[in-house]
């Protein structure tokens, strides 16, 4: 059988048009359509065989190659001694999908029969699946998923569109793992579909790298300070307080414990629950951000949205120097204040904040996650962080980037301030922008897994020093 390969871009996220285009430079690099099933449907077998063992296991077939690797899991199964069933949901109708069901030596059933068993494996349809499943085959999916333990989704659950994330057909099964063939899709990362599909795992089958393609955010690797190091050469980050100072101090805790050498806090007294060792500021703003030695700026968290917070956001982008903004400033930011910059700022919206932002810069709203965010990013010049439960990170020059699942007990009031702290604080430690939204997302993300439910903000920032030991 062919040799399971090396990953060459294990990150990438493809569309459905990239992946079809990436398969065929494989088969005109010498592959074949019959070679990559057995090298994906095997690979997923491995991960097949690790939850069923020797248990029942039920693969669903549909007529496409997605059912063409079910007929090479099952047999690469069969092969190992397990005891494994075929449904056909119909006669497979591509060359592929029918040298696969000749190839498997076991017997097939149609799609009246009633297998029970410990686990089924969904290979009805995968990622070219555009319009909602027949009743027919909804109501055998439904009904093989009642009469399993766990389900598996082989590179897609059945019935979701793979562009967009979008559910094609209302109460699909809940899966406790889906295997991706090939390369990652949107709908692994997006809403809603992504939220029953349970953990994701890769069979990489030596797709080259895609000129352009969206990646997935990765653990990054963080360097120690040098032995020479100091606080200003570590990075200083400044804060622009305003109304409500718990927001603020959120994110400077979170900055503090994501790498920059000094967090200061310029608000106009000091806050009575300030911790000992954060500098607070209460000279006036114009001056202290003129301070030569600042080398990133935040400012949003606790904000306000009267007259003297607009003048506060126009101050702190004045500055040449990276800037962060979230929360309030991003509903006060008009796109003029933008007009002089050269440094680069990083804009971090919930849903909310980036249909205020889209109004702001004459954008429709129109399209995925994504597509909203690199429209954002092309018209504001600014790198975008639309977050959420499928955070998506944009830049200008069209970089995209999806971050994995992570906690729901994210969702309460003063993660964002969190996030917007620690993306900030790799921004002051010298990261170029795009990449120290991706390292903040990820901090905040492994410092939330870290937590035992349910947390608050507080409890969530005292956790990213131990997610940013985890990238030593």
């Amino acid at each position: 059988m062919p040799k399971h390969p090396e990953p060459k871009r294990p990150d990438q996220i493809l569309t459905v048009q990239q992946m079809r285009s990436a398969e065929d430079g494989l088969i005109a690099g010498g592959s074949s359509v019959d070679a990559l099933m057995q090298i994906a449907g095997r690979g997923a077998a491995d991960w097949v065989w690790r939850i069923a063992g020797r248990h029942k296991v039920t693969v669903l077939c549909g007529p496409g190659n997605n059912g063409g690797d079910g007929y090479v899991i099952a047999e690469a199964i069969r092969e190992r001694g397990g005891h494994v069933t075929v449904v056909a949901a119909t006669e497979p109708k591509t060359d592929a999908a029918r040298t696969a069901r000749a190839l498997y030596s076991g017997d097939v059933l149609g799609s009246d029969a009633q297998p029970h068993g410990e686990v089924l494996v969904d290979c009805l349809f995968g990622s070219g699946l555009t319009r909602p499943l027949t009743s027919e085959h909804h109501a055998l999916l439904l009904r093989l998923a009642e009469n399993h333990k766990q389900c598996v989704a082989i590179d897609l659950p059945s019935g979701v569109q793979s562009d967009r994330g979008m559910l094609l057909n209302d109460d699909l099964p809940n899966y406790d793992l889906t295997i991706c063939l090939g390369a990652w899709k949107f709908a692994h990362f997006l809403m809603p579909s992504s939220a029953n599909m349970g953990p994701l795992r890769l069979v990489d089958i030596a797709i080259d790298p895609v000129p352009g393609a969206a990646m997935v955010i990765t653990r990054p690797h963080i360097d120690a300070p040098p032995p020479d190091s100091h606080k200003y050469r570590r990075g200083l980050l400044a804060v622009v307080g305003g109304k409500m100072p718990g927001a603020a101090l959120l994110a400077c805790e979170a900055a503090q414990g994501a790498g920059a050498g000094y967090v200061k806090l310029f608000a106009d007294e000091r806050p009575p629950n300030a911790p000992f060792d954060l500098v607070v500021d209460p000279g006036p703003l114009s001056d202290v951000l003129t301070d030569d030695r600042n080398t990133a700026i935040l400012c949003g968290p606790g904000l306000g949205r009267d007259g003297k917070a607009r003048e506060r956001l126009a101050i702190a982008l004045a500055d040449q120097v990276p800037v962060v903004l979230d929360a309030d400033a991003l509903v006060l930011l008009g796109a003029r204040l933008l007009a002089e910059r050269e440094a680069e700022v990083i804009a971090t919206p919930h849903e909310g904040e980036l249909v205020s932002l889209e109004h702001t810069f004459d954008l429709d709203g129109a399209g995925t996650k994504p597509e909203r965010a690199l429209a954002l990013a092309a018209a504001s010049q600014m790198i975008v962080v639309v977050k959420g439960p499928d955070t998506v990170i944009a830049a200008p020059d069209g970089r995209l980037a999806c971050a994995p699942r992570a906690s729901s007990w994210l969702s309460t009031a003063g993660t964002g301030d969190v996030l917007a702290g620690a993306i900030a604080s790799r921004v002051a430690t010298g990261s170029p922008a795009f990449e120290a939204a991706c390292t903040g997302v990820w901090l905040h993300g492994e410092a939330a897994g870290m937590q035992h439910p349910a947390f608050g903000a507080e409890q969530l920032a005292h956790q990213i020093p131990a997610a940013l030991a985890a990238c030593l």
